[in-house]
């Protein structure tokens, strides 16, 4: 971008404009494989900053102009990376307006860590958060339609959204919230750019209701494309654009607030801890475990175990009780493990909880109980400390990884595809199948609940065939998780990585819908463009990272 056009933006907007090279260098990863240089990181300061620069990017939209938000850029898709404008929300829009008795209205820029804190006050959460909850912001869980470890019995973040506030393509911010159905047809009948939005998509989504319901996958979760089917339910006649913008990676406009409801926690919790020597009845003993209506219900294998003990110490410091030789005496067991070749290939976490402390330990004993008939080797915890060192191997596993891998690189590409529970032992077979022809080391931790995993191949990006693999492994990986009927993202959504295949999962017709849903609330194609739609393999190529971790 040239200069004068940024000195048109710094003297149009009250927040900051930096192109130096550390922050350009910072805003061009994020925890993808990909590297996009932007032209300039922006800092708006309030709604106006946005609906300005908003009309400045449809302005020279011809030139290439665009925008794309970004905060926490914990991201594994590439869902923030763009060449053009980069709209950081962290400096500004970083404010809890207010927290009551059931809901909370927060800026995007807000990180969750920051916001749990604030609700727990008034023993108030927000349970969709995902395991980077001490990076991450409610702004990129809202882009991404965020889950987590409580998703199993909570639902994602979309659930939790009592209405937003996003400037729109005519660079004016607007609420948006479920309406009635005379709400929808006063809305319609506005001869403005919002009413014209709602006339254009409630056409679309009435006239292809059939289709789109039949498109709509049958697992419990997914990110892939635009949940269109979500939108419009006629039999309760409702019209929910937050459901929409839910997801959308900022390609439809800019969240500028959020008002989330929020749940009461459980006071009481307990864990029961499964050791698995194989996966051959893992679908089984999921089913058995869930008739005791577990909170949570999740899962990490061999390497992540043995990743975590192996650098115990960082892990040790993400705990958050006790000194570091306290903690460090919880892990001697997980560690004679090791030492003695009988790590298990996973480890399941049930946590199970409720407001009165006896029926949670019932809950937790019978599933206990339920699975003698397996011959497992299983573990109650007796304390929140012993819990707290399970859930750290499971959460931060990923960053572990990225932080200590050398002459390598974490590479989420096959990263959070997502099947029914009851397939589990005929498709990690399958799959373990296919990782096996490629002789690539990998992690596999997830959400075994709901038959959600996050696969992190460690690779070295330099080799030549690098692209080639990622290719390969992606077509064969996805349409397996396609012919159980799954989706190829239940979580992490599509950004860069994903887009390219997102006409493998639906087909030519959806995502003709897509591009339109696209054209009806970006017609100049400057929110985030090339995520959802009008993105190829080539692009994808192009901008994958070229260097291993040092």
């Amino acid at each position: 971008m040239d200069q004068i056009r940024l000195s048109e933006i710094t003297g149009m907007i009250d927040g900051d404009v930096a192109v130096d090279a550390e922050t350009i260098d910072l805003a061009s990863r994020d925890a993808s494989l990909f590297e996009v240089t932007p032209q300039a990181v922006i800092f708006p300061k309030n709604a106006q900053d946005i609906g300005r620069l908003v009309n400045f990017a449809a302005r020279h939209a011809a030139a290439g102009v665009s925008l794309t938000v970004r905060s926490g850029g914990t991201d594994m898709s590439g869902g923030p990376l763009n060449n053009s404008l980069i709209l950081d929300m962290t400096r500004h829009f970083n404010h809890i307006k207010s927290v009551t008795d059931r809901a909370a209205t927060v800026q995007p820029g807000v990180y969750y860590r920051d916001f749990e804190a604030a609700t727990l006050k008034h023993n108030l959460l927000l349970p969709s958060y995902p395991a980077s909850r001490e990076i991450c912001t409610v702004g990129g869980m809202v882009a991404n339609n965020s889950g987590g470890e409580k998703t199993l019995r909570y639902g994602k973040t979309a659930h939790y959204l009592q209405s937003l506030k996003a400037v729109l393509a005519d660079g004016k911010e607007h609420t948006l919230a479920p309406l009635t159905r005379r709400e929808l047809e006063q809305e319609m009948a506005a001869q403005t750019p919002l009413g014209r939005i709602y006339r254009s998509l409630y056409s679309l989504l009435t006239q292809h209701h059939d289709r789109l319901q039949r498109a709509k996958p049958t697992v419990s979760k997914n990110s892939a494309g635009y949940a269109l089917w979500d939108v419009w339910n006629p039999a309760a006649e409702t019209f929910d654009l937050t459901q929409l913008i839910s997801g959308s990676q900022g390609t439809l406009g800019i969240v500028t607030e959020i008002t989330f409801r929020l749940i009461t926690p459980s006071a009481h919790r307990q864990m029961l801890v499964i050791f698995l020597p194989g996966t051959s009845r893992l679908a089984e003993v999921v089913r058995c475990v869930l008739q005791y209506q577990p909170e949570s219900f999740e899962s990490y294998d061999d390497h992540t175990f043995k990743i975590a003990l192996r650098y115990l110490p960082d892990l040790l410091k993400q705990m958050k009780t006790g000194s570091l030789f306290s903690l460090a005496w919880q892990f001697l067991p997980e560690a004679g493990l090791m030492l003695r070749g009988g790590v298990p290939k996973l480890v399941l976490l049930a946590e199970f909880t409720g407001n009165d402390p006896k029926e949670v330990r019932r809950r937790t004993e019978a599933a206990q109980q339920a699975l003698h008939a397996f011959k497992l080797q299983t573990r109650l915890t007796r304390s929140a400390r012993e819990a707290e060192k399970f859930w750290a191997m499971r959460r931060e596993s990923f960053n572990l990884l990225r932080h200590h891998v050398h002459h390598q690189r974490t590479a989420p590409f096959i990263d959070d595809i997502i099947i029914l529970p009851e397939q589990l032992s005929e498709f990690l077979p399958r799959l373990d199948d296919i990782m096996d022809d490629y002789r690539i080391t990998y992690t596999v931790a997830g959400h075994v609940g709901d038959a959600n995993f996050h696969i992190i191949p460690l690779m070295n990006v330099e080799r030549p065939d690098f692209a080639t693999i990622i290719s390969e492994l992606s077509e064969r990986v996805y349409d397996l998780v396609l012919a159980f009927h799954g989706s190829i993202t239940a979580e992490h959504n599509d950004g860069i990585i994903r887009t390219p295949y997102l006409e493998k999962m639906y087909g030519k017709d959806i995502i003709r819908l897509f591009a339109r849903v696209k054209k009806i609330f970006d017609p100049d194609n400057i929110f985030n463009p090339g995520k959802k739609v009008g993105l190829d393999w080539r692009y994808l190529k192009n901008h994958l990272i070229d260097e291993n971790e040092e």
